[in-house]
């Protein structure tokens, strides 16, 4: 059994690397990351699923993982979707926030779906049943965002409405050092994962990112940082994180070079973007006299970028006598429905 384990495992990493001179190479048609690589155990993602979940489940074996064949998909594929226990749960790590998640989701969702329920008919008189979905982000990026944030499908809406027909919501977990200590605590596969990832930045900072990756491998190894991982995998994490570190920068680039466009897009533009943060302070000045703000208000009021809304949320603040009363005439969701 294991044998045969290993052989896959070789040939999986034939299939998706190259080796030229003495560097394992990257081949970027089938993009792996050192986060799907140590989830592909499947006690390690048990171990995840029940520290999120506060379950203590130990039967690995009842994971059923679940992959799109479809070459279509393969470029939004989610780091880790698998059913069990009636879910379908859909598990995704990123070192860049994306707000455009639960499309994304949507889209991965449907279509798993559809897999799940081929041999059923949507016209039956009998209700099908279907898994519970669960969507799950853990980031690490260096852009400080929340500790705990909720996505949801209806913000990408460009009409906001109160109560929408179509919700999906992903839950974004920020799993830098500092973060969430509760789950770091109950998982230390993923406590130890970003302990590896905060020490090649601690060596990228001043040295080349091939040696920086190496040494800290090397380290961590050393630290029984992923010991057992890294030192059988050592040469598919190093080629795996130098892919991810060069990619990481690559979209910082970009962004910073989307916003320098947009700042030299002139004028008129910044004049709105001024307006619609003018607004939204507004709107906050006006409920902080109602009460202390809740924290993921707050973000949601900051956030929104529709000058419309915001003047519309101006007028409620200004008319309610409490928080709850703007909730209700500003169509915003009550915050225990939006958790």
């Amino acid at each position: 059994m294991e044998e045969k384990q290993s052989m896959e495992e070789k040939q999986s990493m034939e299939e998706n690397y190259s080796v030229a001179g003495e560097g394992l190479h990257v081949v970027r048609n089938h993009k792996d990351t050192v986060f799907r690589m140590i989830y592909k155990d499947r006690t390690k993602l048990l171990e995840l699923y029940n520290a999120l979940n506060g379950t203590d489940y130990e039967d690995a074996a009842e994971l059923e993982v679940c992959t799109l064949e479809n070459a279509i998909y393969m470029g939004m594929k989610n780091d880790v979707s698998f059913l069990f226990d009636s879910e379908m749960n859909l598990y995704e790590h990123q070192s860049t926030f994306n707000p455009n998640m639960p499309l994304r989701d949507l889209m991965y969702a449907a279509k798993q779906l559809e897999k799940y329920m081929a041999e059923d008919t949507l016209y039956s008189s009998k209700l099908v049943k279907i898994p519970v979905p669960r969507f799950v982000v853990f980031y690490n990026g260096t852009e400080k965002q929340p500790e705990r944030r909720v996505l949801k499908l209806s913000d990408a809406y460009e009409k906001k409405v109160a109560s929408p027909e179509l919700e999906l919501k992903v839950l974004m977990l920020n799993i830098n050092q500092g973060n969430n200590r509760k789950l770091m605590q109950r998982c230390k596969t993923l406590k130890e994962y970003c302990q590896f990832v905060e020490c090649i930045r601690k060596y990228a900072a001043t040295m080349e990112i091939a040696e920086a990756v190496d040494r800290a491998v090397t380290e961590c190894i050393k630290k029984n940082i992923l010991a057992d991982f890294l030192t059988k995998q050592r040469a598919e994490v190093v080629a795996v994180s130098i892919f991810e570190y060069n990619e990481e920068e690559e979209l910082k680039k970009i962004r910073a070079a989307e916003f320098s466009v947009g700042r030299e897009a002139g004028y008129e533009e910044g004049e709105a973007a001024g307006e619609v943060i003018g607004k939204a302070e507004s709107v906050l000045e006006l409920l902080e006299d109602l009460g202390e703000i809740p924290k993921e208000l707050r973000e949601r009021i900051l956030s929104e970028s529709n000058l419309p809304v915001l003047k519309q949320w101006l007028k409620a603040a200004a008319k309610s006598e409490s928080l709850q009363a703007f909730l209700d005439q500003a169509g915003i969701l009550d915050l225990d429905e939006r958790e």
